[in-house]
């Protein structure tokens, strides 16, 4: 409530008060007369008291039902924030600390109503006892001007009370308004704690993503890598390789084969033969081979053949020297030959071992190189249709000849990208090597009676003898 609003409400009682509480002195003061006392009690003055006191509760019952408003506003907007980071929670003391401060000034503003109701009780009272005086026979002056003092006093303690709460609402104000702003203060921090927790959530997203893109692209380069691998394999496999490389890789890495025969004579004299080859390792994927011509061990397929007794060899190269345990025969042509060589014995060695050619009719050019003599050369075969195991030498076309060119049986033949053709099983058909199935094995040792080679080698001699002419 305004305090000029109170002050003339006040002034406005008094007035009233003094106005009907006041006695006719002129007629108290002539002689002889008996004073009279005229009592003329307004009927409005309750009436008024009556009205103040409803304008004051109503002013009352205002403020508090804003207050209650301003607090249940208040508890709502208390009950909708969460918990945030540290500037919500500084925001969230201070506004506990104005609301302690609100509490205090609710607290003295209803000690300031409840005096201020004491007030008015108090000012009733003496209203009431004024009436009641004047109703009386006679009141001195002094007792009059003592209650008109102390009804001064009451309504300046009234007009003080009113300014208290007036100093009281505009701090409440004040208070409210420093509520409000914090409120806001608050909101708009909520606002930005929600709009980082987005922006998180975003950059999440896109560090997925961009996770997924890095997966996605090392996926790539390692399909590409091994795409890579497989097209350095292809062009290795599908490069064609000078003659001098193949010969050269061949001197490198060829093996020694060493074979000796015995058996007695018939009048008295033994028979021993001997045979040195060159050869090479060859590998069908799994198993190791060293192979050669038969022509290039001490054995002969003819018709009677020798019986041999003893059979001995080694394979090697410089230190690296391994025993010959068996010699299988191939079973397409039993004239080419391959000695069994185990893994360990192999890297004991420490040669190249070649691989048999996928595709041997890739290239039409093959380079031919010679096991007992130091030739080479590039050489044009053609396929034979009578015989699809074969490949068939132009001797028409040769080119690139080094050294006393004479291709013949024993002689090796590479393809274009060094790997392992076959056999030259005449001086014009080459023995394609497709697998090592063998027809018949011989087991090398010191005693070798019990195989009866005689019978044995007799047999696929019949067997070559069967094949056609131009094979032979």
């Amino acid at each position: 409530m305004n305090r000029s609003i109170l002050i003339v409400i006040c002034d406005f009682l008094l007035v009233s008060l003094l106005a009907f509480s006041t006695v006719d002195i002129n007629k108290v003061s002539d002689e002889g007369v008996q004073p009279t006392v005229k009592v003329d009690i307004s009927t409005n003055q309750p009436e008024s008291s009556k009205d103040l006191t409803a304008v004051m509760r109503l002013a009352l019952e205002d403020e508090r039902r804003n207050r209650d408003q301003l607090m249940g506003e208040l508890t709502k907007t208390r009950e909708s924030m969460t918990e945030r980071d540290k500037q919500a929670q500084a925001v969230q003391q201070e506004l506990l600390s104005k609301e302690q401060q609100t509490a205090q000034l609710q607290q003295q503003q209803a000690n300031l109503q409840q005096q201020f109701v004491a007030a008015q009780t108090n000012i009733q009272a003496l209203s009431q006892q004024l009436q009641s005086s004047s109703s009386e026979a006679l009141i001195s002056r002094e007792k009059l001007a003592a209650m008109e003092a102390e009804l001064r006093k009451k309504a300046e303690q009234a007009a003080a009370m009113q300014e208290q709460l007036a100093h009281l609402a505009q701090s409440n104000q004040v208070v409210l308004s420093e509520k409000q702003k914090l409120a806001g203060e608050l909101q708009v921090a909520e606002v930005e704690k929600r709009h980082a927790t987005e922006q998180a959530v975003r950059m999440q997203e896109e560090v997925k993503v961009e996770r997924a893109e890095k997966a996605k692209l090392a996926d790539g380069v390692k399909v590409l890598a091994s795409r890579s691998d497989e097209l350095a394999k292809e062009v290795r496999d599908n490069r064609p390789l000078a003659p001098n490389t193949i010969f050269n890789d061949f001197l490198t890495n060829r093996v020694e084969a060493r074979f000796s025969a015995y058996r007695p004579s018939l009048l008295g004299i033994d028979s021993t033969r001997r045979k040195d080859a060159e050869t090479v390792l060859v590998s069908d994927g799994t198993n190791t081979y060293a192979l050669c011509h038969v022509e290039d061990t001490p054995l002969t397929l003819w018709v009677p053949a020798v019986e041999w007794e003893r059979l001995t060899g080694t394979l090697g190269r410089d230190t690296a020297i391994i025993p010959v345990r068996s010699v299988s025969f191939s079973a397409e042509d039993p004239r080419i030959v391959w000695i069994p060589v185990s893994a360990s014995e192999a890297r004991s060695m420490g040669r190249k071992i070649y691989q048999l050619a996928a595709d041997p009719f890739k290239f039409q050019d093959a380079v031919l190189v010679g096991t007992r003599e130091a030739y080479y050369g590039e050489c044009k075969f053609q396929i034979d249709s009578t015989t699809p195991q074969y490949l068939k030498l132009d001797h028409n076309f040769l080119k690139g000849l080094f050294g006393k060119f004479n291709p013949s049986r024993g002689d090796l033949v590479f393809s274009k990208t060094g790997q392992l053709l076959g056999v030259m099983a005449n001086s014009t058909y080459c023995f394609m090597i497709r697998n090592f199935e063998a027809s018949a094995t011989i087991r090398f040792g010191q005693d070798v009676r019990d195989q009866h080679t005689s019978e044995l080698l007799s047999r696929l001699y019949t067997r070559v003898a069967e094949m056609p002419f131009k094979l032979q």
